[in-house]
Order: C-alpha cells, then structure tokens, then sequence
C-alpha cells in the first residue's frame, strides 16, 4: 500500500508560473497558464510528515472542465506521476525539497486541451483532495499548440499588445485611429469566457462545445457570431443609421467598456464593423489566440455571390441599384492558427468578419477563411472564402438602362476593389500594407489566373489614354469640416471630333459603409467639347449645405456623368473625400507618477461656423484610468473658438502606455487623438 501525503496546504504558485507563462499581465489573483507547457504547483505537508520518494508514494491528478466533465470529451483527463513530464498530453512529476514538508508537482497540459476554467484535484486512492481552479489558453509560445507563432516580436503584438491603430477613411486619405483592445483589464477574460458560455452551441450542447474548444477554428468561429447580437445575446447591435437609445459608434475608444456593458446588461448598442472587429481581436487575444485588425479599402459587398458588384443606372443618371455596395473601408480580423482540417499551406493567417452582413450555415456570421485559399481563389475551402474574395477582389460593372428594357455596360472596373488592405505594424505605429497577401497584383496574370479559377469572367480595364472622352475630379487642397470650398469635374475629349453631351456632377454625404444620404450640391451643365481639350465643372460645398448631411464619418462622395443619349455613351467619375478634422493638442501637466494624481490638458479649434454644444473630452488608458473611460464636461463652444478641459487621472502601472482622448459634440464628433505616456516609479 502507498504511502498517502497528509497536505496541509496546496501554492499554485501564481507569480512564478504567470512570468513563465507571459499571463502575469491578468494580474495575480487567480492562475492563469497556457496550454501545452508546464506549471509548477507546490503541496505544503503537515509538520511530521513522511519525506515525498516516488517509489512509495502514488496520486492521480484530474482535471475538470465545463458543467458535463467527460473522459471521452476531454474535459476529464486524469494521470499519475511520471518521471519527468511529456509535452503531448497532460502529465506530471514530482521533486521534494529535502530541508522542508513540500513538494513541487510539474504538471503539464496537452497542447490540444480545450481551453476554460479547470478544477485540479489530487486523489489518493479515492481520498480526494481539491488543489484549486486554474484557467487554461491557447499558447503561441507552444510549438505543438495549433496556434503557435515562431517570432517573440510577432507574439508581442498579436497576443500581448493592449493597444493599436484601427485604419479608417478612404484609400486617399488613410487615417489610423488608436484603439484600446485592453484584453488583460479586469475581469476582461472572465467575460470573454462567458461570451462562449453564452453562444447557442452550448446551450444545445454543453459538453460538445466545451470539447471543441480545444480547437481556434472553432472558437474563432463562434467569436464571429457572438460578436454581433443578430441571431443570439451577442455583445453588439450594428446601426448605420438612427443611434438614439445608445451610444454612437464613433464615440468608442477601447473594448473594455462594451465588454462590462454586454456582461451587466446584455446587447450594447452600437457598433459598426470598426468596433466588432476591435471587441473580437481584444477577446481573441484574452483567449490567447493572435489576432489583427485589418481594413480593406473599397470593400465590396456581394449580395448575390456572383463575384460583381453592378451598379445600375436609368437613362438620366439616377442610380437604380439595391443590393450590392462597396464600402469606402470595412474592418475584420486576421487570427493565427493552423488548418489541419485543410491542406498545410493553408495554415496561417484566417480572415474572420464578426460585423452582421450575410448569413453563413443560418447565422450571421463570417469565416475563418484562409488568406491563401483567398489570394489562390480557392473558394471551396471553409470557411466563407467566396464573401471574402468578393469584398477584396470583385470586379465593379456600369450598366444603363435604356427606355426599351435592354442594358449597356458603359463602364466599370477590375481594380477599384480591395485596395491598400491595412493592419498596424509590429512593433509601431505605421501602417502595414498586406494587400499582397490577400491577393496578387491587380492587372499581373496570377491575378487573372485567380479570376479564371473563381469563374470571374470581367475584362481587364483598358489601359492607357484611349480614343474616347475622359473624366475625373479634382479636389481643393483644403477641406477642413466648416469650411467652404469648391471641386472640379474635368471632361477630356480625345476623340478626332467635336463631342456634345450632358454633364451632370452631384455631391451627397456617404457612410463608411457606402449607404449614400441627403445632397450635398449639385451642378449640371450642357457642353460641348472641341477635340483634345477639355470642360470643367465646378461645384461649390458650403457648409449650410453640406454640414447637416454628413455624418461623423465626415465623407461625402462625389459624382460626375456625362450622357450622350444619340450615340448612348455614358461616362462615370467617382471620388469620395474625407473632410480633414481639426487637430487636437493634448499635454500633461508635470510627470506621470504611479499611484499620484496628473492632469492632462485638451484643446482643439472649434472649425465649424456655429455653436458646438453638449462638448466634451473622454480620456481612457490601459494602466492610467483604471480600465474606465474618464469623461469632462466643458461647456458650449463658439464658432472658430477653441474647447478646453483638464482631466486628472491616477496611474496604477509603471511603464510606457498611451492615453486615448475623445472630443464629442452634437455638430462635432468622432475627433480622436492620443499621446504615449511613461509613467515613472
């Protein structure tokens, strides 16, 4: 009979094993460790307690995840001492320490266990004993884990960055906004485990789902889903529209906020794809899955699956589409993992969209699909990789239709889709250009191979100065929001006569997502061009005009057509532009100090030609405001006056960090700035 180790006590060891295991930023409270790596666990003996030798004395240690433990789900795993601990499935050794009643246990985890809270217990021939509870993630750092990242610098940003840059605007004018994703806040984690308790799957079926979070497809899958509230209790309502009853998408700077809402009170209203993507990266890196933001600029959306976007148009111009769209950018995420369910080269990076658009096995939701079956064309692989190819690669096609029912195609293009697809780069703050990833360069013959393979049949668009009229617009330099000032529609004729046709240029205010509003201007005009030169039309902006229009996005999306209705030639120019935001400058008062008081100071120049009322600034910092946004009231602001306020916030982390700041009013919103903070002992 063996011996049986009367224990006083059991040490999880938290701060040794969270250095070990990069979990030391979730805090101390609890042992968090990732899958597929040891931990150490110390088991304190009553005084007088026989010395630990592992020929006399035996135990088995188990392991409990999910509400329905099963051996055969591995969500029971139970195992002995070895000699030294194996790195394929759960093992664990022991040594004693000779001077004292302890005994270090190593135990080690299956790099493919579902991750969640587990229970360890030891049992003694059926005395059992409870050790504690533990937490179990992914883990990049673990060669056999199907998420495993070679490069440390890599890790760091894509599992262990709290903060980044989300790219918006138009692929003219790119602007990154700072974001918060704060996956090691406060009870951050504890929510993103219960965003999985709550999804359907689990409440068909606890014991299967619990089982296949073993699997980052799935999860990513599931995350997909529940980040949007269209088919369950997810975390966000999408609104591109009416924002009364919550919170403007554009007022949001970090995760944290909308994660403690969802958890409080269920479905937070609103987001838009900006801030879906951002709340999945934040609870794809809490679970330990890399993951990044990414934006595509001119972002088609395929209603129909043909791989088209047509736009449609009656004989005077007037727009007849409803459906297909492209967005001037749309967001989602990359996550890292391999797909064995798939051939090896498609292990990698899966672009997964969490924003309500189309529906996928009945929910709405999208991917992961990888980027190579997405570049390749190889659209039968799972997940989604049809939508993704369409939003990065569809080819766009004008068409007319004439008074007798037919349609001419007068226009189009194969290049205006998936432009400048953005992340934010390792290690900084500079954009990362992966457009080459998702596909290959517009117009090289891979690229109309890929074309051939997705039954995408379109012509390459003629290059060059061909015989024919052109048009394009030009814009002012200046174009701050407040501000009047006049663009350009230019028409070239380059045929070898005369041309006489209407010229027609409409501006109207346009969402990010491409939904057009009210107008903005309008001009229109009867010219005749003589040949190899050129007409140009102006149209003014005002701001009385236009300022009521948009919205906090700040776009509004130009239009120039010029119809010939004898010879049915029809021509198309189009240009969205963002209005320029004022700048904000943001100081500190004196050095940021851990654990004392700091001001921070704000301003910016009110642009607009009239008063900004309900004003004020939101500041918001991972280790600077305790995980919560801090919001100063200021009072109204006069046209071309400048807003101030000052916050004090009290740092509780030493290190380098970035303070967020928000400025929201009724006419002006949505202006973001930040400034790095170093916080000193």
């Amino acid at each position: 009979m063996s011996q049986v180790l009367d224990i006083e006590r059991c040490d999880l060891d938290i701060k040794s094993n969270s250095s070990s295991h990069h979990t030391e930023l979730y805090g101390e409270e609890r042992l968090i460790v990732r899958r597929g790596q040891p931990f150490n666990i110390i088991l304190h003996l009553k005084p007088g307690s026989k010395e630990f030798t592992l020929a006399e004395t035996s135990f088995t240690l188990i392991v409990e995840t999910g509400p329905l433990p099963r051996k055969e789900s591995d969500t029971k795993v139970s195992f002995g001492l070895r000699d030294s601990i194996v790195d394929t499935e759960w093992s664990a050794s022991a040594t004693n320490v000779p001077s004292g009643n302890t005994l270090t246990v190593s135990i080690s985890s299956s790099p493919n266990a579902p991750i969640g809270i587990y229970s360890l217990t030891l049992d003694q021939e059926g005395q059992k004993t409870s050790l504690g509870l533990f937490i179990l993630l992914f883990n990049a750092w673990c060669p056999r884990d199907a998420v495993f990242m070679r490069s440390e610098t890599k890790r760091q940003e894509y599992v262990l960055a709290q903060y980044g840059q989300i790219y918006r605007g138009t692929y003219k004018r790119i602007k990154g906004t700072p974001w918060n994703f704060g996956q090691f806040d406060k009870d951050i984690l504890d929510i993103c485990l219960k965003i999985l308790d709550d999804n359907p799957k689990f409440e068909s079926d606890a014991d299967e789902d619990c089982s296949a979070r073993r699997n980052p497809i799935y999860v990513t899958r599931v995350l997909s889903a529940m980040i949007n509230s269209n088919d369950d209790s997810g975390v966000l309502v999408g609104e591109w529209g009416e924002f009364s009853g919550g919170v403007h998408p554009g007022l949001w700077i970090g995760s944290g906020d909308i994660l403690r809402q969802w958890a409080n009170s269920g479905p937070v209203r609103y987001g838009q794809c900006w801030v879906f993507a951002a709340v999945a990266c934040t609870v794809s890196r809490a679970l330990g899955i890399p993951c990044r933001v990414v934006t595509n600029f001119g972002s088609a959306h395929d209603t129909n699956a043909n791989l088209k976007i047509e736009n449609l148009y009656d004989e005077d111009g007037e727009s007849l589409s409803d459906g297909d769209s492209i967005w001037n950018f749309h967001v989602w995420v990359d996550s890292w993992m391999t797909r064995p369910d798939l051939e090896p080269e498609f292990d990698g990076w899966q672009a997964s969209d969490p924003t309500p658009q189309e529906t996928s096995d009945g929910v709405f939701c999208c991917g992961p699909a990888p980027l190579r079956a997405i570049k390749e064309g190889e659209l039968t692989k799972k997940y989604d990789a049809p939508f993704i190819f369409a939003e990065v690669n569809a080819d766009v096609v004008d068409m007319v239709r004439l008074s007798n029912g037919k349609f001419v195609t007068f226009g189009g293009s194969t290049k205006s889709v998936g432009r400048f697809i953005s992340t934010k780069a390792v290690g900084s703050n500079n954009r990362h250009d992966i457009t080459h990833q998702y596909k290959y360069p517009e117009g090289t013959k891979e690229e109309r191979e890929v074309y051939e393979k997705a039954q995408h049949h379109n012509k390459l668009q003629q290059r060059g100065e061909e015989p024919g009229l052109h048009l394009k617009i030009k814009l002012a330099e200046n174009m701050i929001v407040g501000s009047d000032f006049e663009v350009y529609a230019v028409l070239t004729n380059n045929y070898m006569e005369a041309k006489t046709c209407t010229f027609l240029f409409f501006a109207k205010a346009v969402g990010y997502n491409g939904k057009q509003g009210d107008s903005c201007g309008y001009a229109s005009d009867k010219v005749e061009v003589p040949p190899g030169e050129e007409r140009r039309l102006s149209l003014r902006l005002e701001y009385h005009q236009y300022g009521s229009a948009i919205t906090s996005d700040r776009l509004i999306q130009l239009a120039a057509i010029t119809i010939d209705k004898e010879t049915i030639d029809y021509h198309k120019a189009e240009k969205t532009i963002v209005l320029d935001e004022p700048d904000m400058e943001i100081k500190l008062v004196g050095e940021a100090t851990v654990n004392q008081s700091v001001t921070a100071e704000m301003s910016l120049l009110n642009p607009l030609p009239e008063l900004l009322h309900d004003c004020s600034f939101t500041i918001e910092g991972v280790g600077l405001t305790d995980g919560k946004p801090v919001t100063a009231e200021i009072e109204d602001v006069g046209p071309k006056q400048e807003a101030k306020a000052s916050v004090k916030f009290t740092p509780t982390s030493v290190g380098s960090s970035v303070l967020l700041v928000n400025f929201d009013s009724d006419k002006l919103k949505n202006i973001k700035s930040f400034i790095n903070v170093v916080v000193k002992e």
